[in-house]
């Protein structure tokens, strides 16, 4: 959007993107009209530079699709991502000590979703492989990251998740979830008894650029196996990773 309001080109263009997702990855001209409102002029004329770009390619019955650009921009992420490198040997530790998985999750707007991670559980219990959204009002994940926010920032992400903070006993008011989140911000650490993940215990802290959350680091682990001892001694291992992977990425 420009400094008028009005909404440019690119983010006409960003928005036909944005319609691709897990539930809907193939779409028709004539549906991409309905679902915008863009003329066909100006939906085709979009259309043919996402293709000639790579970010779209042709699929059967004249549908679109994404194309091979996605992929190699992804490549280029997995190179490129400091945050990626700075938690490799980490997650290696991690995954070395206990039978799970240990995943870097990015967030942006109202999405968090996986960036790397590493498994030593025979059985990964783990729905979120890199690059698949996440819920963001369920699991430790979304909570560690919403604990430390800012409440301008914090408050609309309540507000839209709020059916989700109910259903997993977060709270029922956003009073009661700002007194969650408040103490989870005080212990550095959130703990998600499979909220996400059916059988599968989540504990999370957010990696912190100053007091901003930019990510977090989180363990899954098998309930069936979890004891109350191994689990506090995870949340101690986690908060004290994040933190070391936050200073070694700043």
């Amino acid at each position: 959007m420009d400094k008028t309001g009005k909404i440019n080109s690119q983010d006409r263009a960003l928005a036909v993107l944005d319609l691709f997702s897990e539930d809907r990855s193939l779409w028709t001209p004539d549906e991409l009209m309905r679902e915008l409102g863009y003329s066909r002029p100006t939906l085709y004329r979009y259309l043919k530079s996402l293709k000639e770009s790579g970010f779209l390619m042709s699929a059967r019955g004249g549908r679109f699709t994404l194309g091979p650009r996605v992929v190699e921009m992804d490549y280029l992420n997995r190179r490129a991502d400091p945050l990626v490198s700075a938690a490799a040997m980490h997650l290696a530790r991690l995954t070395a000590e206990h039978p799970c998985t240990a995943l870097i999750v990015r967030w942006y707007g109202d999405k968090i979703l996986c960036v790397c991670s590493q498994s030593s559980a025979p059985n990964p219990v783990s729905s979120y492989p890199r690059g698949r959204p996440m819920p963001m009002g369920r699991g430790a994940i979304g909570r560690s990251i919403m604990a430390f926010l800012p409440k301008q920032r914090l408050i609309p992400l309540i507000a839209r998740y709020a059916d989700e903070l109910r259903s997993v006993g977060v709270g029922t008011t956003q009073e009661e979830v700002m007194v969650t989140l408040k103490r989870i911000k005080r212990s550095g650490v959130a703990v998600a008894f499979g909220e996400v993940t059916p059988g599968a215990i989540g504990i999370a802290a957010p990696i912190l650029d100053g007091n901003d959350p930019v990510a977090s680091l989180c363990v899954t682990i098998s309930g069936q196996s979890a004891s109350g001892e191994l689990i506090d001694r995870l949340r101690d291992n986690v908060r004290e990773t994040a933190r070391s992977i936050a200073s070694c990425n700043s």
